[in-house]
């Protein structure tokens, strides 16, 4: 679908959107349009339960005297409280909308509003919104029906300030990029995408100027990665840990902020084998490692003046007859022994060798990771929030304000002794897991915390947020690209030059 900005005129064809604030009231455009449709509109609302609410659409056809075919009214509920938000999901509804009614040409007159944006900034959050909705994972569809494919061509976004609001969506495009590249890569099955290929992936981030590496199991042992190779040993497809560096400081050598991601392309749960049914959906439990790449990918694009590490720790988690046992000791790239209660927790133990890598060779400012770690945190909080661990209020606070800006909504979870005790071992430093399923989410936040070494660090617990069954305004059914706004917003809003 083409998006495009156009000053504000008449169209000649498709369907006309105006908006509509709460109670019915028609914003200056609407009122406009509807003098010219001899009062269709309003009559038209008198005659439906369409009352200008936040999200609600209303159809209507066209009056003879109009050229376009139809008009859709689009509810903005409260006009002086309409924000980025709120246009980004009216945007991806309208998509929705007018791809369900075999539309392919439409132009939305937004026109100024009383809300909280200039105009430029309504008109590209409403094409941000639309193009987010436009993302589809059909390249292995091979048979659809007419009406299950697309028709939307063309969108247009009037505004008195089109050409500013062009300059505004130009980042916002790159940010959808990077949300689309990791909605593809979590999309993927894991015979296309294991660590090798989804290292591929990350390399081709060299063509926006990432400085892009992958060590191979040579490399890693050499660094003593006993735990992330542990996990990786059961399996024909080896691990890989990538590592992307996005330079644009002024100071090239400034200390950088990294983002850590777990990147188990499949998870079986090794010889600690999970149920079958939904086993499936395993193929997403790389999310984390997929959230880091479209970030870096977003960040990169735009040309954030800022430096940035994205560390992935990659490998496929099988139930083969070299696969770690539970009751097996491995020794972390820290030096620190881990006791393997449970081979089902290995995303834990992959995180542990690359957090620790990443602290010992970057020295960042400051350090987050983002791991689909724990069905507990799905009891916890749903798919409504992810659960967020940190050592630092400071860090906590700024990324919960992220995400509360973007709609990834971020709740926080505790840390305290009595979880890091319960993981103690009798025979080595540590276990992988406690010896009972009380708070699983925060035992999976305290294992990790012994392996920052006291950088500021936040832990992002996302495997309620990676992959949704149902649609939203702007999220499609399947990978959500959770993460990459929320953390684009954090590094704009507090770490670029």
């Amino acid at each position: 679908m083409k998006i495009s900005f156009a000053e504000l005129s008449a169209p000649k064809a498709g369907t006309i959107v105006v908006g509509v604030g709460e109670d019915r009231a028609l914003t200056p455009i609407a009122a406009a349009l509807d003098k010219e449709a001899g009062g269709a509109l309003v009559r038209a609302m008198a005659s439906s339960r369409f009352a200008g609410k936040k999200g609600q659409l209303l159809a209507v056809l066209a009056p003879a005297n109009l050229t376009v075919g139809g008009i859709v009214l689009a509810g903005l509920g409260k006009l002086a409280d309409v924000d980025a938000l709120t246009l980004q999901a009216l945007g991806g509804s309208l998509v929705a909308h007018l791809n369900g009614a075999g539309e392919s040409e439409a132009t939305v007159r937004l026109g100024a509003l009383e809300g909280k944006l200039s105009p430029a900034e309504a008109a590209a959050n409403l094409a941000f919104g639309a193009r987010l909705r436009t993302y589809r994972f059909d390249k292995y569809r091979t048979r659809m029906k007419a009406e299950q494919k697309p028709t939307l061509k063309k969108l247009a976004v009037q505004s008195d300030a089109a050409t500013a609001a062009k300059k505004v969506f130009a980042d916002l495009d790159r940010l959808a990029d990077g949300i689309f590249f990791t909605r593809d890569l979590v999309s993927e099955p894991g015979n296309i995408l294991y660590p090798e290929s989804l290292a591929d992936q990350a390399m081709t981030l060299a063509e926006l100027g990432v400085e892009v590496e992958a060590l191979d199991e040579k490399k890693m042992k050499k660094l003593g990665m006993g735990a992330l190779l542990g996990v990786g040993q059961g399996s024909v497809r080896p691990p890989r840990l990538v590592v992307m560096a996005w330079l644009g400081a002024d100071d090239k050598k400034a200390a950088p902020i990294a983002f850590v991601g777990k990147g188990i392309t499949f998870d079986t749960g090794g010889i600690s084998l999970k149920p079958g049914a939904g086993m499936e959906e395993m193929k997403w439990d790389m999310g984390g490692s997929g959230t880091v790449i479209g970030l870096m990918k977003a960040l990169a694009g735009r040309k954030a003046k800022v430096n940035v590490i994205g560390v992935v720790a990659l490998a496929e988690n099988m139930p083969d007859g070299n696969a770690i046992r539970p009751g097996d000791i491995l020794t972390s790239m820290s030096g620190q022994t881990i006791e393997v209660n449970n081979t089902d927790a290995e995303g834990r133990l992959v995180l542990a060798d690359a957090l620790w890598y990443t602290q010992d060779r970057f020295k960042p400012r400051l350090m987050v990771n983002l791991a689909t770690l724990t069905g507990a945190i799905l009891v916890a909080l749903g798919s409504e929030y992810a659960g967020l661990f940190s050592n630092n209020d400071e860090l906590a606070e700024r990324l919960t304000a992220a995400g509360r800006a973007v709609g990834e909504h971020l709740w926080r979870m505790p840390l305290n002794d009595a979880f890091d005790r319960a993981i103690d071992s009798d025979v080595a430093d540590m276990k992988n897991i406690s010896g009972d399923r009380n708070a699983g989410s925060s035992i999976g936040g305290v294992f990790l915390q012994r392996f920052v070494n006291g950088v500021p660090w936040a832990h992002l617990d996302i495997a309620g947020m990676a992959w949704s069954k149902k649609d939203a305004p702007t999220v499609p059914k399947g990978a959500t690209g959770y993460g990459v706004r929320l953390l684009e917003r954090f590094v704009a809003d507090h770490y670029e030059d």
